[in-house]
């Protein structure tokens, strides 16, 4: 009497066994399905199997059909929803990091600007967004809103942020060598002690933006507006100031060094002639 629960017990961990293996699940069941139907057609196809042949190659036809047209059609469906569904977890995962100031924050909030970018989404919103000694390197976030957010001692190597909203956002001892931040909105944006060399701020607003100690060789600051901006011991090296609104000789004459800097004839006049120390050398 013993041994039939035992073997009940054992045929109920082989049969979850199969179910636990789709491909091996699917197998038998197609196994089990061939051998049934080809036992009911047998005679069919002994009787006649010009014309039974015919009609099952029709229904295959219809089949290839179905597979082509519905099969592809809803597998697209479905991934084109799997898509949107990642992407707005992106988005939710970024607003719950929002405004914790914590390294997981920080870290799980840059992995999900990564994954955003993967899928070709480049606007995003970091507002108030706490990502000190990050790696942004290449990042994409071209009109994307970063206003107050802190990327403090973080590397954004020529990442791209033109057109991004970065007004009152904190960039200290970051290194943005090579980035793209035209037409930014940098209003009293920090951008103290940043390494800046060949950065892109042509068109920028950079309104009372904080420039001290940063390093801005070769860097593209042409057209952009600069009233208030900090110079403060800054080096602009070969930078290019050409067409820049609001830049008085005043804000430069704290500059570290202007050498082969390039200036509209009107200021470059004027530094010649009150700060000769700064465009020597």
């Amino acid at each position: 009497m013993r041994t039939i629960p035992r073997r009940l017990k054992k045929f109920n961990e082989r049969l979850n066994a199969i179910v636990e293996k789709p491909l091996l699940t699917s197998t038998i069941v197609l196994v089990i399905v061939a051998i049934v139907v080809i036992g009911l057609s047998l005679k069919y196809y002994l009787r006649d199997f010009d014309s039974f042949i015919q009609q099952v190659l029709a229904e295959a036809h219809g089949m290839i059909f179905d597979i082509a047209v519905i099969g592809i059609l809803i597998f697209w469906l479905n991934q084109n929803g799997e898509k949107r569904q990642r992407i707005r977890t992106y988005r939710d995962e970024i607003d719950d990091f929002r405004l914790w100031e914590s390294e997981e924050a920080a870290f799980r909030t840059v992995g999900n600007i990564k994954r955003l970018n993967r899928h070709k989404i480049y606007e995003i919103n970091l507002v108030n967004c706490h990502l000190p000694r990050t790696n942004l390197n290449y990042v994409k976030l071209t009109g994307s809103n970063l206003n107050s957010a802190n990327i403090s001692q973080s590397s954004l190597i020529e990442a791209d942020l033109e057109g991004a909203r970065l007004n009152q956002t904190n960039f200290e001892n970051s290194n943005l060598n090579q980035a793209n931040l035209k037409g930014a909105y940098a209003s009293g944006a920090n951008f103290k002690d940043a390494f800046l060399i060949k950065a892109r701020f042509d068109d920028a607003f950079l309104i009372k933006a904080n420039f001290r100690n940063a390093f801005l060789m070769e860097a593209n600051l042409r057209n952009a507006y600069l009233m208030g901006a900090d110079f403060e011991n800054a080096s602009l090296y070969k930078a290019d100031l050409r067409g820049a609104k609001g830049l008085s000789v005043d804000q430069l004459a704290t500059a570290k060094t202007l050498y082969l800097a390039k200036f509209d004839d009107e200021v470059l006049e004027q530094i010649k002639t009150n700060l000769p120390e700064l465009v020597g050398g």
